[in-house]
Formats: structure tokens, sequence, C-alpha cells
């Protein structure tokens, strides 16, 4: 796991890691002809997927994929999907796979996810962008939830947590990524970043593996 800390103001680590994404989709591009990205939710990457959206890409051939979402109904404010869509999704012509969660069958709308994985890339992400809660949690993994046990799915219901079920990637489905990246920012997230770091078995970040890691994280949250 390597830490990343880009230099300049507060727009320097988005841009970074806009930067970084688009390296590693160019090169699965270039390899199997697509690329596959799965991304988190969140107020941290609202301004890295603006930048991303920017970058100059081959975009038809890009599948987005969500980390994790909230069950609430279509245009609710809890849901990931809104920032994603605006900062995103909107502007450029990728191929999105969106968790169900207006389903009333929660474990049905996280088998067909899960189908969809295997269909499209064999369920093998290029890309996985995480996030970091202040509690220590990552995707829709919430502490002491049994959902980040889960070793024969790729993707299933998780919570409640924070007022809200949800649907998530599982720790294998993470894990299979060809390159895992986690965002951070905030002085609210150093703490949790140094147990990460460190590999604390306490916080459930801690079932993402460590190669083939890199965190870009900004000054106040660097351990």
């Amino acid at each position: 796991m390597r830490v990343e800390v880009p230099p300049g103001g507060p727009g320097a680590l988005a841009e970074r890691a806009a930067v970084w994404i688009a390296d590693q989709l160019w090169t699965a591009i270039a390899e199997r002809d697509g690329a596959h990205l799965a991304v988190s939710g969140g107020t941290t990457p609202k301004a890295m997927f603006a930048a991303l959206a920017a970058l100059p890409l081959p975009w038809d051939r890009v599948h987005v994929w969500q980390v994790d979402e909230r069950v609430a109904p279509d245009g609710d404010p809890a849901r990931n999907l809104n920032d994603l869509r605006a900062a995103l999704l909107s502007k450029v012509p990728v191929t999105a796979h969106l968790f169900a969660v207006t389903n009333p069958d929660l474990r049905a709308a996280a088998a067909a996810y899960a189908a969809d994985l295997h269909a499209a890339c064999d369920g093998v992400l290029d890309v996985v962008h995480l996030g970091l809660g202040d509690d220590g949690h990552t995707a829709s993994w919430p502490p002491g939830d049994p959902v980040v046990d889960v070793g024969d799915a790729d993707a299933a219901r998780a919570g409640p947590y924070q007022d809200h079920l949800r649907l998530t990637l599982t720790v294998p489905a993470v894990n299979r990524a060809r390159q895992i990246m986690f965002l951070v920012a905030g002085a609210a997230k150093a703490a949790p970043l140094a147990k990460l770091v460190a590999g604390d078995p306490s916080i459930p970040a801690s079932h993402v593996r460590r190669d083939d890691v890199v965190v870009f994280a900004d000054a106040a949250a660097a351990p």
C-alpha cells in the first residue's frame, strides 16, 4: 500500500487522482479494448469525478460501476447516484451499471448486479475507487457488519447503517480488482487512515488487500 499526498491546493488531490484513474483506464482499453471502473459515494470524490470527466478518454469503451449504494428512492438526497450522475455520468458516454436499490427484494438485486459484473468483465474490475469513513469503514462495510465475511457472492446487502440499508460489493469482489485506490481528505480521516496504513484489523477497511493499492490523501489526512 502506497500513500501519495499531491502538493498544491484543494483541487490538486482531485486532479491527481483523476489522472491516475485515467491512466489505468487507458491501460485496460489498450489491453482488453474496454475498461471497468467502480466508484464509491460520499462528498470527497465529487471533484475527482468532475476532473475525470474532463479528461480525454474513449469514454464509449468505459463501464462505470457502483461500489455501493444506499437503499432509498430514486432522486433521494441520500443516494450516491446523484453526485455521480451530475459530475460524471451526464458528462461522458459511459455504460453505467447501477445497483437496483428500489427493488424490494434486495438479495435478488445484489445477485443480479453480481451476475452483470461477471457477464461484463468476468467479475474482474480494472479499478476500484474507495473512500474511508471516520469509523474506518469503506464501501458499505459498517463496523461489526457480517457483510465483510461474505465470501461466496460479489454483491450483498449491508446495514442498516446511518439510517439506511445498503447494497455493496463484497470483499472478494473488491480485492479481485486489478488496481485499488483510496481517496481520503480531511483531518477527521487522519486516525482511520493511520490504522489503514498500519493494517489495523479493528477497522473494516483492513479487509482490503495491501498489494496494488494506492492512497491519495490531502495533507490533513495523511499519516
